[in-house]
């Protein structure tokens, strides 16, 4: 199937203004730091070695737009070989390297809301439906103009104590502290093309198109991408604490295609407006198709990253922060109230005007690429190439 009808529909509408940093993978070298320029890949790794090292400079902007670079490939190519990924030629990576990937929960009333249902029905999607309609009656409408954290969010959370209605979802939805949780170790993310993982044992996952923030060691935030915090329903929904198995899994983070930096008429202003598109595109014939807003988010976005960094953690390298969806599909796929589920093959499509285009498809985490280039490796790749001796 085919990935995207233009290559270049993965980039920015507005591309040739735009300041997009990345990484791509030269098979003959290594990782590399690039720019977008024009028709042109431009390598900036003897600038700045890794992605963070670029982030952290207070003139990333105009490395990005100006710094001399050690050669170039033509941005046609590299596109063509990442949709799908060719190994064997030059590719994206994800955007980031020594970042921490970081992700809030629960930011929108709608994810809130299908978080919870997942917790009743203790991860078995026959029974959603039924509670949707429930506690889509008993707290949608109060949950949608409630402040998390104010003074009315405390009164309605014991108000909905009263009721017997109360859920950790609700305390993280609406309470004075958002949730965030660590989302995949660092390098394990995959970028534009590559495939993205379910568990073969998962018979209830979906994906959470996200706006990814770009942030610095001293909480600057520089940049946005987009991503897909690919997540298993049926296995958090038995318990919270199954957080970690049901969302970090072999490529189960994907980011991309770029970061687009701050500046040049960009801002955070923008990804405070931006309408994401959601597409799913199943090898059975099933089409998914929808639309959110990060305006119905329910913190802001600075909230959310003074919450995960600050005088009670520090990130020295930076963190990549997945700010939360307003997606969880619940579209029949394959019976009436069954939900919706990934099938192996689904090509997934996450766009918005000023980012660019996210497509990844569908495998089981056990059959990805296997993920063996870890740190270590990328310090001895660097190394080799003598590019850490400044």
């Amino acid at each position: 199937m085919e990935l995207l009808a233009d290559a270049r529909d993965a980039l920015p509408e507005d591309a040739g203004g735009a300041l997009l940093a990345g990484r791509v993978l030269d098979p003959g070298a290594g990782p590399c730091v690039v720019a977008v320029r024009g028709d042109a890949v431009v390598d900036l790794t003897a600038t700045a070695p890794t992605m963070a090292h670029l982030l952290e400079r207070e003139d990333a902007a105009a490395v990005v737009r100006e710094a001399p670079g050690t050669r170039e490939w033509p941005l046609d190519e590299v596109l063509a070989a990442s949709l799908p990924v060719r190994p064997d030629r030059v590719h994206l990576l994800a955007p980031l390297d020594l970042q921490v990937v970081k992700g809030c929960g629960v930011t929108f009333v709608t994810s809130l809301v299908e978080r919870v249902i997942e917790e009743r029905a203790g991860g078995d999607a026959s029974r959603a439906a039924a509670l949707r309609a429930e506690l889509e009656s008993d707290v949608g409408g109060a949950l949608a103009t409630v402040k998390p954290g104010s003074e009315q969010a405390r009164e309605l959370k014991e108000a909905l104590q009263r009721r017997g209605v109360w859920s950790q979802y609700l305390e993280v939805g609406i309470g004075p502290d958002p949730e965030v949780f660590t989302k995949a170790p660092v390098l394990a993310s995959v970028g534009l093309g590559a495939e993205i993982g379910v568990a073969r044992t998962s018979s209830w996952n979906n994906p959470e198109p996200e706006v990814v923030l770009a942030v610095t060691s001293r909480g600057r935030v520089v940049g946005a991408t987009l991503g897909n915090d690919v997540n298993l329903r049926d296995v958090e929904g038995r318990s919270a604490l199954l957080l970690g198995k049901a969302k970090d899994n072999n490529a189960s983070s994907a980011v991309g295609p770029f970061v687009r930096l701050f500046g040049d008429g960009f801002s955070l202003d923008d990804v405070r407006a931006m309408d994401l598109r959601l597409e799913v595109i199943g090898p059975d014939g099933f089409v998914l198709d929808g639309r959110s807003s990060m305006a119905e988010i329910s913190r802001d976005p600075l909230e959310l990253v003074q919450a995960t960094i600050g005088a009670h953690h520090s990130y020295p390298d930076g963190f990549f922060l997945f700010t939360g969806t307003l997606f969880a599909p619940t579209e029949d796929r394959h019976a009436p109230g069954a939900g919706f589920t990934h099938e192996l093959g689904d090509v997934v499509r996450i766009s918005t005007p000023r980012l660019g285009t996210l497509v990844n498809v569908v495998t089981h985490a056990e059959d990805a690429p296997p993920w063996t280039f870890g740190v270590r490796a990328l310090l001895e790749n660097l190394a080799a190439r003598g590019l850490l001796g400044g």
